[in-house]
């Protein structure tokens, strides 16, 4: 693999990718074993057995790929399986991209350790870059090799959990080499559909409506990030001075800041789950960073209501958009007004 690298990315960063990648996959141990295993703890024993019945639904329901990710387990023994470290300009909102062999071009570069990823942080910075860096909690080889269940997907409830599974195994399905935006909006269009669908499949009323409502939240969040984005496009557009621009930056973070408090107090009564995000710092690359994930995504989700919720069509309308040049593939998302 490192005989092929070309570019800006180092041989030692694809050796750490690589051995961090091949000591997870050394330790996957069979989902079926585990559970049958009468010294599995308890506890992990039952998000198994979940996991086992969301990947059964995931193919059965939602056409995902019928492989053997997601049916092996690795206790990785830390918060964050890689850390990405994102990274643009002082005035821009433009991520810097990093290219990699068979995955393309993405706006971030991910670590398999903390203290590398804060390393690369620091040095960004120093050049001036606004910086920001965030744990993941789980990854995809797009099908290259058998994605496990990591420690950190088992965290939470089955409605996060059935969500990663989905989101992971829609970017099986379809990737497009040099589009983050695209194919993160898609696979959070299938995350949603699919957690939606299990949900009333399984009964669960109660977490359905808990998840309609983090929804509602999550739009109300991305619509607070697209508004300042746009006012920062217009900042940094204008011919003022570094130092001119400088202030209205950061006056713009300030107003974003209050409109989530208002809105948190008043529409959200009082839920605080956005606060961390919004006490840390701000800057354009987690503006950045936000906006792969959350942009496109109402456009993909009308395109699955024009396909009447029907995976296989959808899946079929969404390769042939993918198919289309980078310049016009969000327009066609955009405006399409059929499922074909």
């Amino acid at each position: 693999m490192a005989s092929g690298v070309t570019g800006c990315t180092s041989i030692s960063y694809y050796a750490q990718s690589l051995e961090g990648h091949v000591q997870i996959m050394a330790a996957r141990k069979n989902v079926g074993r585990l559970v049958h295993d009468p010294s599995t703890p308890e506890a992990l024993r039952a998000k198994l057995t979940s996991a086992s019945t969301i990947r059964k639904f995931a193919t059965d329901e939602l056409a995902l790929p019928e492989n053997n990710s997601y049916r092996s387990y690795v206790d990785i023994g830390r918060d964050a399986v890689t850390w990405a470290v994102f990274a643009a300009p002082q005035f821009s909102l433009a991520p810097r991209t990093e290219c990699f062999p068979v995955f393309g071009c993405v706006p971030y570069r991910g670590y398999f350790s903390r203290k590398s990823a804060t390393e690369n942080a620091v040095e960004l910075h120093r050049q001036g870059l606004d910086v920001y860096v965030t744990g993941i909690t789980a990854y995809s080889t797009l099908g290259w090799s058998s994605d496990p269940l990591l420690s950190t997907m088992l965290r939470q409830d089955d409605t996060y959990l059935a969500s990663l599974i989905f989101h992971e195994l829609a970017h099986q399905r379809i990737y497009v080499g040099d589009d983050s935006a695209f194919n993160e909006a898609f696979a959070v269009a299938v995350e949603t559909t699919g957690v939606r669908k299990w949900l009333r499949a399984t009964g669960n009323r109660a977490s359905l409506r808990s998840y309609e409502i983090d929804r509602k939240r999550k739009a109300d969040f991305l619509g607070l990030i697209s508004k300042t984005r746009d006012e920062l496009s217009q900042v940094y557009g204008s011919p003022r001075a570094a130092e001119q621009m400088a202030a209205a930056k950061a006056a713009t973070i300030d107003r974003l800041r209050t409109h989530y408090r208002q809105m948190r107090d008043r529409r959200w009564a009082g839920y605080r789950g956005y606060d961390a995000w919004f006490d840390a710092p701000i800057n354009n690359a987690k503006l950045a960073a936000t906006a792969v994930y959350g942009e496109q995504v109402p456009a993909f989700l009308r395109l699955f209501d024009l396909c009447s919720g029907d995976y296989p069509r959808f899946y079929a309308a969404v390769r042939q958009i993918a198919n289309l040049p980078g310049p016009s593939r969000a327009q066609a998302l955009k405006t399409a007004a059929t499922c074909h």
